[in-house]
């Protein structure tokens, strides 16, 4: 799931190019460790509340161990305080969540231990792909997928019947077509929102095709103008020049949750995991809503993408690695998975979502729609090969106010805040010891 933060990882908390020199990818996890018995206690850090879910059913399965789940607060603040406590050399925990575009920051200078000697490799089939591909870097497997979120389109039939449109956008032009249908309805009314959001704006550039960050190992390429990524933002700039979205109300915000309530707003392209909190944003519209995959490129195209997703991964500091492991492969891969989804989690795992179970499960607030059969879908479709690159906590916390003139004033294009997004980026990675281009 996506957290909503402003956040600064502080320059001091990264790595020095001499420490980047020094050290291999990934921590150096010794056979012992993974060859340790399961006991004692751990703790996990974790913002996901499905997580504590399978506690008790680990427990019982490992009479004496004891699993503390603590919630460290926003995704930023605990890599924050997991970097403060690698460095004071006490406090590290066993085990700790993070999003997948976190991976490679711990991962590269050895802050988290490779799972590989535990036989996390040979876990690869059993989880999506394009989730695998995060917690992959380099030779070395580093995290675990803990839930994922495939890019698609919830809209509300409803409203787009009053348009005229009676099935979902298969291809950006017929999106295009209903977005213009749509804003005839009256002033308020909009396919969609857009105040800023980095993340759908990547997920389109991914669905596209495009590929802006190439990552081997401490070397770092970013490139906004391949063709897929300008394919992609050409069209959500005509989107915003032609007043097709509105620009003003923010996600999350109270104003979006009555948008969506009053059908103002008719769709939303953002994370399958929004199905588990719509309804709360949204109760008036219960039975309006419908799930489909995000519009194709190309007429009969099935390219899915991402937006938001996690992982657990064991510090190499951690003093219990054996129990964090078991902890890990059960949660994500093993019978605690079953308490998780139950409790609403979307996790990438292939025998979860090729199960009848969970694909024939009818969702009453989306008219019985049979949702998880939808989002399965899209997530075996999402495409391979993203990357990003690994100071990425920092570079979001600085898109914002890049972009802000551009959705607050119009001034200058999304190609103009991409470059100038890239500038700083690679300021910035050079100065930390990373080599970007």
């Amino acid at each position: 799931m996506r957290l909503r933060t402003k956040a600064r990882l502080a320059p001091v908390a990264l790595v020095a190019a001499a420490a980047l020199a020094a050290c291999s990818t990934g921590g150096g996890t010794p056979d012992d460790a993974a060859d340790g018995e399961v006991g004692g206690k751990i703790t996990v850090w974790s913002w996901d509340g499905t997580i504590e879910r399978a506690v008790d059913g680990f427990e019982d399965a490992h009479p004496g161990v004891e699993v503390d789940v603590v919630n460290a607060g926003s995704s930023f603040d605990q890599y924050q305080a997991l970097d403060n406590a690698i460095q004071a050399g006490s406090g590290v925990p066993d085990l700790v969540m993070m999003e997948y575009f976190a991976i490679p920051y711990f991962a590269i200078p050895g802050k988290l231990a490779d799972l590989t000697p535990f036989g996390a490799d040979e876990l690869e089939d059993d989880f999506v792909a394009s989730a695998w591909n995060h917690v992959s870097v380099d030779d070395g497997v580093y995290a675990l997928p803990s839930d994922f979120g495939p890019a698609v389109m919830f809209w509300n039939q409803d409203v787009f019947a009053q348009a005229g449109i009676t099935q979902a956008p298969t291809t950006w032009d017929e999106y295009y077509e209903a977005a213009k249908a749509i804003r005839a309805l009256g002033p308020d009314h909009y396919i969609a929102q857009d105040s800023n959001d980095l993340f759908f704006l990547l997920s389109l550039i991914w669905q596209a095709g495009g590929r802006p960050f190439q990552v081997d190992g401490t070397k770092v390429s970013i490139d906004f103008t391949d063709e897929g990524t300008a394919k992609a933002v050409a069209f959500w700039q005509k989107m915003i020049d032609e007043d097709l979205v509105n620009t003003e109300i923010a996600a999350w915000s109270d104003d979006w949750n009555r948008a969506l309530n009053d059908g103002s707003l008719a769709s939303q392209n953002m994370g399958g995991w929004l199905t588990s909190t719509l309804p709360e944003r949204a109760p008036d519209a219960a039975g309006a809503y419908r799930v489909a995959p995000m519009p194709q490129w190309e007429a009969g195209q099935q390219v899915g993408a991402e937006n938001g997703g996690s992982a657990f991964g064991i510090p190499d500091a951690a003093g219990n690695k054996a129990t964090a492991y078991a902890f890990l492969e059960y949660v994500t891969h093993g019978d605690g998975l079953d308490p998780r989804v139950e409790a609403g989690a979307f996790v990438p795992s292939t025998r979860v979502l090729e199960s009848d179970e969970f694909r024939a499960t009818e969702n009453p607030y989306f008219g019985g729609q049979r949702t998880g059969e939808v989002l399965a879908d899209v997530a075996a479709t999402t495409a391979t090969g993203w990357q990003y690159p690994p100071f990425f906590e920092w570079a979001r916390s600085i898109y914002e106010d890049i972009a802000s003139p551009l959705y607050s004033s119009g001034q200058g294009t999304l190609a103009d805040v991409l470059e100038t997004w890239k500038k700083r980026m690679v300021e910035y990675g050079n100065e930390q010891g990373f080599e970007v281009d």
